[in-house]
């Protein structure tokens, strides 16, 4: 199946990151979403036509507040969801300036060391995007 398949659910997300405000150390930005009950990357359905690195940003702000400039394409992830096959296309983001307030699709964030993100994620197959994410940086 292409990922041009009309059936897969395109969407699009980043691995958000910032240098910690007390220590300078990397810290990795997750979102909590209470539909699901999950920790997970801020992430999402593209709409229409949209380009996958605007939706990937146009998600990030949504769901967290923060405005971002994104570095390297990270894997992108490949799944069922809800019985259909799902693409999730991922960047490496540094958030730059913002403020998280709580909505219905996300209640809270969570600013993790990269090994915290990596236990906190809900789902497995997130994890190696934090490695992925650290490769990109040049700190794996």
């Amino acid at each position: 199946m292409s990922s041009s398949d009309s059936t897969t659910v395109q969407a699009a997300g980043c691995v958000l990151w910032r240098r910690s405000p007390f220590d300078g150390e990397l810290e990795i930005c997750l979102v909590h979403r209470p539909k699901y009950d999950d920790w997970s990357h801020p992430k999402g359905k593209l709409k229409r036509a949209e380009d996958p690195l605007a939706g990937a940003l146009r998600e990030v702000a949504e769901e967290t507040g923060y405005t971002a400039t994104t570095g390297a394409e990270l894997p992108a992830m490949h799944y069922l969801a809800n019985g259909r096959p799902k693409q999730v296309r991922y960047w490496a983001a540094e958030a730059i300036t913002g403020t998280f307030t709580p909505n219905a699709e996300v209640d809270r964030i969570l600013w993790l060391s990269p090994t915290a993100a990596a236990n906190r994620l809900t789902q497995p197959r997130d994890r190696t995007l934090v490695a992925s994410l650290l490769a990109s940086l040049h700190l794996a």
